[in-house]
């Protein structure tokens, strides 16, 4: 096992503070690769977590020692795995990229672990599904950065200690509260991502804008940063279907009416609901009298998944106000009659069936 205050360690991480993480995650697409920041100065938005990763990076580098283990949690696309790459960047290590579905038993993580070097990044997406039998042979990993291995089985089984490099786990997830206690509590750094300002998703809209080399006026950055949902990955695109419309429909500029005119195609209105967004509230008012319904049954009304329904689209209809989640089933909010333009009055709630963010 390496000793992380020896002179060893601290020359090998000095030597690749300059080294570019490696993700191995194939389905990356690469145009996310593309705009992906690399730095924390480059990342735009969640200003308060950046500020308490530069202290602990910088703690961590002074004292020659890899970064504590991560935990980021939070609706899909803010970007948990672009500040996987980030925090491997920034110490100068590498990065190994898998989910939790995937390792479904120990070997799977023991081959991931072994070939980790000093200071390298383990991040595991979805880390809220990882099977049982493998989560527990993480724990000695992220304590003790040594693995334990069963050899035969029987009165012929012994156990025999592999130690490893001192690495960092990295871990994503859309649901922290399916995080079992022990897990949970083996992370040093928590944080949950928040949805973005429409002033942050201009500037992720813009800078990306500018590495594509997409000419795009103030005010269509404007108009695609305010329905895209409160999300980077939306944002980003949206950006890349305007600059297609606009290479297509238009001279390649993209301006503040083309915009619209591109995000009206795929029908984004002017607050970011899409298609589905709007066939969700429609539903719920006009074949369930605005609820409450289960999401079961919704789901099946609008012809989706019930996990979708409740990781893509609930977040963002909650966070605009357009939806409630009560005890008894999902109930649509007056805004949502007025925006949808349908008359009639919203469900009353009863004492005991005050709306919340994580109820059935």
């Amino acid at each position: 096992m390496s000793d992380t205050g020896s002179p060893r360690y601290r020359s090998s991480l000095k030597g690749r503070q300059a080294t570019r993480p490696e993700a191995v995650a194939p389905e990356e697409a690469a145009f996310e690769e593309t705009l992906r920041p690399r730095t924390l100065e480059e990342f735009a938005g969640q200003e308060k977590l950046k500020q308490n990763l530069r202290i602990s990076i910088q703690a961590a580098r002074q004292r020659g020692e890899p970064l504590g283990h991560c935990l980021f949690s939070g609706p899909p696309g803010l970007g948990k795995t672009t500040l996987a790459h980030i925090l491997a960047y920034e110490m100068g290590g590498k990065i190994r990229v898998t989910s939790g579905p995937v390792l479904e038993k120990p070997g799977d993580l023991a081959g991931l672990l072994t070939g980790l070097e000093a200071g390298d990044v383990l991040f595991i997406d979805e880390i809220h599904r990882l099977r049982t039998v493998v989560e527990e042979y993480l724990y000695p990993a992220m304590e003790e950065f040594q693995l334990d291995i069963l050899i035969d089985s029987g009165p012929a089984a012994r156990s025999i200690t592999l130690p490893l490099e001192r690495f960092t786990l990295v871990g994503a997830t859309t649901k922290r509260g399916l995080l079992t206690g022990p897990l949970r509590s083996r992370f040093e750094h928590a944080a949950r991502l928040d949805f973005y300002t429409p002033d942050e998703l201009a500037q992720i809209v813009a800078r990306s804008a500018r590495i594509l080399g997409v000419e795009i006026e103030g005010d269509a950055v404007a108009v695609i940063a305010k329905r895209s949902r409160g999300t980077a990955r939306v944002a980003n695109r949206l950006l890349k279907w305007a600059r297609d419309y606009a290479q297509v429909k238009g001279k390649g500029r993209i301006t503040g009416a083309l915009a619209g005119e591109a995000l009206r195609a795929l029908e984004v209105d002017e607050l970011g609901l899409d298609e589905m967004d709007t066939r969700i509230l429609t539903t719920l008012i006009e074949k369930f009298a605005g609820g409450p319904v289960g999401v079961g049954s919704l789901a099946v009304a609008v012809g989706e998944d019930a996990e979708t329904l409740e990781e893509v689209h609930e977040p963002f209809l909650i966070q605009s106000g357009f939806l409630h989640r009560t005890h008894r089933g999902r109930v649509a909010t007056a805004r949502a009659y007025e925006h949808l333009g349908i008359a009639g009055r919203p469900p009353q709630e009863s004492a005991g069936d005050q709306p919340e963010l994580f109820g059935g």
